[in-house]
């Protein structure tokens, strides 16, 4: 077996952009600390709308193709080597926004089967022994059905990677604690007049905002590891509008919100280190994960 770096991360989001936005600043500064970083991707974002003018006829697999090619610059701008899609790519289809039609095409991932979904994604935690795993709560962060199901599917993996012989010590999930929310959108909202957006976003908007004492980690992400998630979130041009200064950004609906530089996590398996965690691996050592 090949022999691994001490710590081993994995995280699984369900569109290329979702790992850029949502733990960008943690997967760099990782990288660079030299720990394995793994991001399962479980779709290819087919059903995503292009911001671009010049790349509005991208659509179905040619935009899941496309976005395939940013997730991999993205992943070079953070570091990351080890990026893979669940099943292979195009196994899963995007299952587009919930309640639409595009929901119940048995090809895409809400409709999947969990357990098999999960086994494939099994497979994978058995190979790189991650001992942290991130993803969504169990409503996705903000009720995307291919979130909740990339949600469903990485805890049910959990469970059968421990029957198999590997625990992962630590689940976490993202989060936003709601006073760093309602402070960056102060800001945002005094700042509107000065970036390329007309319009704010509600706090609601962002996925995983939660009371403040339900976060029990905060990466600090400041510099480097930053600066790499907007670059990142950059190369993610179909998805994501960066504005200049790299504390903002827009989707497509053209909402701006906060591009948070450091990063919050909800820990739901495991034991936590101290009142709040700054390292996703505290308290673990080069043992841990072993069932």
């Amino acid at each position: 077996m090949t022999e691994l770096p001490a710590r081993r991360l994995l995280l699984v989001h369900a569109h290329p952009d979702d790992e850029s936005i949502n733990n960008g600043a943690t997967m760099a500064r990782y990288a660079a600390e030299g720990a394995h970083v793994t991001l399962v991707t479980c779709t290819l974002g087919e059903r995503g709308e292009v911001i671009p003018p010049h790349l509005r006829e991208l659509t179905g697999a040619a935009l899941g193709e496309h976005r395939r090619g940013e997730l991999a610059a993205a992943m070079a701008e953070l570091g990351v080597t080890d990026f893979r899609q669940l099943g292979g790519p195009g196994r899963y289809g995007d299952s587009g926004m919930m309640g639409l039609s595009d929901n119940d095409d048995p090809a895409c991932f809400w409709q999947a089967d969990v357990d098999a979904a999960a086994a494939a994604l099994a497979e994978v935690i058995l190979e790189v022994r991650p001992q942290v795993l991130v993803t969504y709560d169990d409503d996705g962060g903000y009720g995307h059905p291919d979130h909740i199901q990339a949600h469903r599917v990485a805890m049910r993996a959990a469970d059968l990677a421990r029957a198999a012989g590997w625990r992962i010590p630590k689940v976490y999930w993202n989060r936003v604690p709601r006073s760093v929310a309602d402070e960056a959108f102060a800001r945002l909202r005094d700042e509107l007049p000065a970036l390329p957006f007309t319009r704010v976003a509600a706090v609601s908007d962002v996925p995983g905002v939660v009371d403040d004492d339900r976060v029990t980690t905060a990466i600090d992400g400041t510099g480097a590891p930053a600066a790499a998630k907007a670059a990142a979130m950059r190369a993610h041009a179909t998805q994501v509008e960066v504005a200049p200064g790299d504390r903002y950004f827009a989707l497509s609906n053209e909402l701006a919100q906060p591009l948070f530089a450091t990063e919050y996590y909800e820990l739901v398996r495991g034991e936590t280190a101290g009142k709040r965690e700054n390292d996703l691996f505290a308290g673990l050592d080069d043992t841990a994960g072993a069932a």
